[in-house]
């Protein structure tokens, strides 16, 4: 007696799964930037300064004298002289006074003014230049600086990041196989 057979055969199936990289771009823009520098304010200021020049003396020395000084230097000349003279006849009149203690007086008064000491010739030298008087009085300076500070503006700008996610492909590779065979 024959018993019914059965046989089954079978084969899985199988998957295929790739998983791709997703796509990731990152960029960085600059940051954007604004520098500005004012001028620093100058400020200056003095007053001027004072010289004064006296040549006077130069000029006098040269005999080139205003009337005034002149007149001025004149009468300086005429007042010593009168107290020379003065002084000259009061020491005469001493001498006259002295004249009964005996010696010659008049005779020595005649000789003296009679024959007066040679005047004094010399090379006379002129000041010139070094008779110049001069002054400089300097005034001071006043300089103001007003730094001003710079001006700055930075905007920093965000990345730009841009992603896309690549999702997994699954796929059947190979489909799987069941066979039923029979006997009687």
């Amino acid at each position: 007696m024959n018993i019914p057979q059965m046989t089954i055969t079978s084969r899985p199936a199988r998957l295929s799964i790739e998983q791709p990289q997703g796509t990731q771009q990152i960029e960085q823009p600059r940051a954007t930037q604004q520098i500005e520098q004012p001028a620093a304010i100058l400020e200056m200021s003095s007053e001027a300064s004072e010289l004064s020049i006296d040549s006077t003396e130069a000029w006098a020395s040269m005999e080139k004298k205003s009337p005034m000084r002149s007149a001025s230097d004149y009468a300086k000349e005429g007042l010593q002289a009168i107290q020379e003279g003065i002084a000259r006849r009061a020491q005469e009149g001493d001498q006259l006074m002295r004249i009964e203690h005996g010696g010659e007086a008049i005779q020595d008064i005649a000789k003296q003014t009679a024959n007066p000491p040679p005047a004094d010739f010399n090379v006379r030298f002129l000041l010139g230049r070094f008779g110049v008087d001069i002054n400089y009085k300097p005034r001071e300076q006043q300089i103001d600086i007003q730094r001003q500070a710079p001006r700055i503006d930075a905007q920093v700008n965000a990345p730009v990041h841009n992603y896309t996610p690549n999702g997994p492909n699954i796929d059947i590779a190979d489909y799987g196989d069941l066979s039923i065979d029979w006997k009687i």
